[in-house]
């Protein structure tokens, strides 16, 4: 066991060093010439030859330059809420309903609610995803078990011949606007099973798909993040506007 004076001089060297090496990285003292030992202290007295010059925040700050960025950084600009931005002046029609569209868009996104249908691996991370872990509640996604109260349908696992017609079926049953995610692999183009000769390749050519998520099986961020670019999707809808257009 070390003396307790030898254990701190050795830990004062050992600042000591760093300092130095730091002094000749960024070309700038790091550390008051009081606590440097004598070698850094005539190096520093060299370079600097006014003994009363006051330290600058460049000279006490490890980043030398990292003040500059931060302070001379303008704030950005936060975007609004709406993708569409008419002009109020020159259509106040189209300004009334584009905020219309925003605020159904905004209700659709929020209180997504999928319909279980989980065809095979799929659907383990998809109940992954529901899951206190992941929590998809607090986006708004709550499963049901009708298609008559859902608008949207995860399509998790291998789809074969024999289901593609109670898929369409129970996809036809959805109210109006729906939408698809394609889970998986094989929900995409088969995967595995892309040559057998019970599988479909890909369950976009039975219904139309709006989010692919590719892997196999997909974890339950990346289910999380397809309903994610879903909501994105939904909020960029013009149902109203283009109504009116028409």
């Amino acid at each position: 066991m070390l003396p307790a004076a030898m254990v701190n001089i050795n830990i004062v060297k050992n600042v000591a060093g760093i300092a130095l090496r730091l002094k000749f990285r960024f070309s700038s003292p790091i550390l008051p010439t009081s606590i440097l030992p004598a070698s850094s202290q005539l190096l520093h007295t060299q370079s600097h030859s006014h003994s009363d010059e006051k330290w600058t925040k460049e000279e006490l700050s490890l980043v030398p330059c990292r003040h500059q960025s931060t302070e001379a950084s303008s704030p950005v600009p936060r975007k609004g809420y709406s993708p569409f931005q008419p002009s109020f002046a020159s259509n106040k029609a189209e300004f009334a309903l584009a905020r219309v569209d925003d605020l159904l868009n905004w209700a659709r996104k929020s209180s997504l609610w999928p319909m279980t249908f989980g065809l095979a691996c799929c659907a383990v991370e998809m109940m992954h995803m529901a899951a206190p872990r992941y929590d998809m509640d607090r986006f708004g996604v709550v499963f049901r078990a009708s298609p008559r109260q859902s608008d949207c349908i995860i399509v998790a696992g291998t789809l074969t011949n024999k289901m593609a017609p109670a898929f369409r079926r129970i996809y036809d049953q959805m109210p109006e606007p729906r939408w698809v995610l394609s889970m998986g692999s094989c929900a995409n183009g088969g995967g595995y099973y892309h040559y057998a000769y019970s599988v479909v390749r890909g369950c976009d050519r039975i219904v139309p798909v709006d989010i692919y998520i590719p892997g196999c099986p997909p974890t339950a961020e990346a289910l999380l993040y397809g309903i994610l670019q879903l909501q994105k999707k939904i909020k960029r809808m013009k149902m109203v506007q283009m109504w009116y257009r028409k």
